[in-house]
């Protein structure tokens, strides 16, 4: 089963992947009217199609185009505002087939009377809260009719408290969360062709779907805080990890790094950071970021931990780990850090030095909303396990862990792997060029900041590689192989631009 946010994913990816929306509702309509021919042979045959405004309707339109040349076809539509380009592209090609389209709802209700089949096809998987006019009368009167009913994809109403009860239901690719025989009739799954590709591999769909919009109402802090936690060694790793956050649409960054580090990142001057054009970006954006100041000149260490307590209350989500070094006291900072995050049921991503220390003590991760972000060789910091090139290998792995563990893991390689031990999705959206230091970084940032807007997860995971890697694919078109890592975060809000 599937859930209808999983299905816009799909039609957005197929599309990405090479198949239009437009071939999907083809596909769709001829399925419907495929089935139809095939189970109902008895002529004369009169159909009568209740057809919504949307794209439900649209694969009401080419099913109603393609029977029409058999049978007596009429068609309903609720609305004339059609509201997508291909259900109107469709209703258009509709126009010059044989369907009757009916104007009135009293001369439909007069059909529905003499018809032999009813084809349900006004609303699907978009539809949120209780049915309203005229979709409330027209459901009570299909369900009255004692007519074969046949619902498009699923059931017009299907999750609120009055739905069309079909004879048979037609959905497409898999049937969908809450489906059953008992509220869709004889279910019957039609094969639209999503390649396997935007089945298995990210894209811009997980971004459109999922990416949490500001409410018109809202205010600084309701759109994401974050804690990152991170220097010592490098400066320049949590900064990189802050900016791409802010990128990324976050209200509010609390960056606690020891005391060196944070003079760099707020610093105007660029002789505290290499390269050059580096540290003049850091210094561009750095006004904006809260920086607080550990006790320690170098490194965090335990004391640090009453600092990072009392941040709690004013962050969503906690990123650790970028820069951090891998000091005994570093180390016993972050294991008790990441307890009391658990404690307080925040979301954290452990990334680069962060992972060695919970690849240590695994209980450390129980009962936590937790994503690591390993490389290959950090992958086996965290598990002992030395992956091989073999891309399935890889796989069984990542999801034997994300499993074992409780957690979700990115595991960055030529072909980015995520998964939360039930899911695993791929992401190839990336160039060689993005093997430069800090990009891994930038990642981390990235899901760190969907995960302070509240984003799921395994969500975030998967949104966050495709917008690093399609931000580096418009980077390299730009600089090439002179890419760096401050080059991506400049291009999120281009790839936001482009798919939200």
């Amino acid at each position: 089963m599937i859930s209808g946010n999983e299905i816009k994913v799909l039609d957005k990816n197929a599309e990405f992947y090479g198949i239009p929306a437009f071939k999907l509702m083809e596909n769709a309509g001829k399925g419907v009217a495929e089935f139809i021919i095939k189970k109902y042979t008895k002529k004369p045959c009169r159909i009568l199609f209740f057809c919504g405004p949307g794209n439900n309707g649209g694969d009401g339109f080419v099913a109603a185009r393609y029977l029409s040349k058999k049978y007596d076809v009429n068609l309903y539509l609720i609305s004339e505002e059609i509201k997508t380009k291909i259900a109107q592209k469709n209703y258009d090609k509709l126009k010059k087939s044989n369907v009757k389209i009916v104007k009135s709802i009293d001369k439909a209700y007069t059909i529905l009377e003499e018809c032999d089949i009813i084809i349900d096809s006004m609303l699907g998987i978009g539809l949120s809260g209780k049915l309203r006019e005229p979709y409330l009368s027209i459901v009570k009167k299909i369900n009255n009719s004692k007519k074969l009913i046949i619902s498009v994809d699923i059931p017009t109403g299907l999750g609120t408290n009055l739905f069309v009860k079909p004879n048979f239901t037609i959905t497409f690719h898999d049937k969908k969360i809450g489906m059953n025989k008992s509220n869709c009739g004889q279910i019957k799954i039609v094969d639209i062709g999503i390649p396997k590709k935007a089945v298995e591999y990210v894209g811009p769909g997980e971004l459109t779907t999922y990416y949490p919009f500001p409410k018109k109402d809202s205010y600084k802090g309701k759109n994401g805080r974050l804690l990152i936690v991170g220097g010592g060694p490098y400066y320049g790793a949590p900064a990189l990890s802050s900016f791409a956050a802010q990128r990324t649409g976050v209200d509010l960054i609390y960056v606690a790094v020891p005391k060196k580090v944070a003079r760099a990142i707020t610093s105007y001057s660029p002789l505290l950071i290499k390269p050059n054009r580096l540290a003049k970006n850091i210094a561009k954006s750095s006004p904006t970021l809260i920086v607080k100041e550990l006790s320690d000149e170098n490194k965090l260490v335990v004391k640090d931990i009453s600092l990072i307590k009392s941040l709690i209350s004013k962050v969503d989500a906690l990123l650790i780990g970028p820069g951090l070094g891998s000091k005994k006291n570093t180390q016993k900072a972050v294991e008790e850090i990441i307890k009391l995050f658990i404690k307080n049921k925040k979301t954290i991503v452990i990334d680069a030095d962060a992972i060695k220390v919970v690849g240590k003590k695994h209980q450390i991760l129980k009962n936590g909303n937790i994503i690591v972000t390993p490389h290959i060789g950090e992958f086996e910091e965290l598990t002992g396990i030395k992956l091989k090139k073999d891309i399935d290998s890889r796989k069984k792995y990542v999801e034997k862990w994300a499993s074992k563990l409780g957690i979700n893991i990115v595991l960055k390689g030529p072909i980015d792997i995520v998964s939360n031990g039930k899911t695993t999705k791929f992401n190839e959206i990336h160039n060689e060029s993005m093997t430069v230091g800090g990009t891994g970084d930038v990642l981390a940032g990235i899901i760190g900041g969907l995960v302070s807007k509240k984003v799921e997860a395994f969500n975030a995971t998967r949104m966050g590689i495709f917008i690093n890697g399609a931000a580096g694919n418009i980077a390299f078109e730009k600089r090439s192989y002179g890419l760096i890592a401050t080059d991506i975060i400049e291009e999120i809000p281009s790839v936001l631009k482009k798919y939200l």
